[in-house]
């Protein structure tokens, strides 16, 4: 044994401040879409979706699975998709990851990035799905979007990652 037995105290515990902290985040990246500015193709990656996947695969436990439902129907109300499209899919996503987190033994960054590349490409497009008409040519916008939502993931997990100023347990 190092130290003294009384090493912790005194120091603010950095893990109280995680249950406000990611639904408060989740909801300012779905408010990012409200920011006007001007774009020729609308690639804004959907930030709401990939803060709520990053907090769940840095710190499982911290979100209820009822989560998604809530933060999805503030996401519908900012972001112009039909009411209900962000509830349905980011909670699928949400129990797929789930479901596949008691399924894999152990998981590293790649395979969390992923998880998560699956989950914002099977929201994309359905969301595509839900909200544009089939014959509308937005396409290859959409596979865009998909992969610069995709190659931003690792940043928006670092953010998570020094937000929660907790290290994942190994």
């Amino acid at each position: 044994m190092t130290g003294t037995p009384f090493a912790g105290l005194g120091k603010p515990d950095r893990a109280a401040r995680g249950p406000w902290l990611a639904p408060l985040t989740i909801v300012l990246g779905s408010l990012v879409t409200l920011v006007p500015f001007k774009a020729t193709f609308p690639i804004l990656p959907p930030i709401g979706l990939m803060m709520l996947l990053a907090w769940r695969l840095h710190r499982p436990e911290l979100l209820k699975p009822w989560a998604p439902l809530l933060l999805g129907f503030v996401d519908d109300l900012v972001s112009g998709q039909p009411l209900g499209s962000a509830m349905l899919f980011w909670t699928v996503s949400f129990i797929a990851i789930d479901v596949l987190d008691t399924r894999i033994v152990w998981r590293d960054f790649f395979q969390d990035w992923l998880l998560a590349a699956g989950a914002i490409g099977f929201c994309l497009i359905g969301g595509r799905l839900v909200a544009t008409p089939l014959g509308a040519h937005v396409d290859t916008v959409l596979l865009v979007q998909i992969l610069v939502s995709i190659a931003l993931f690792p940043v928006l997990s670092r953010l998570v990652s020094r937000l929660d100023g907790k290290r994942r347990a190994r």
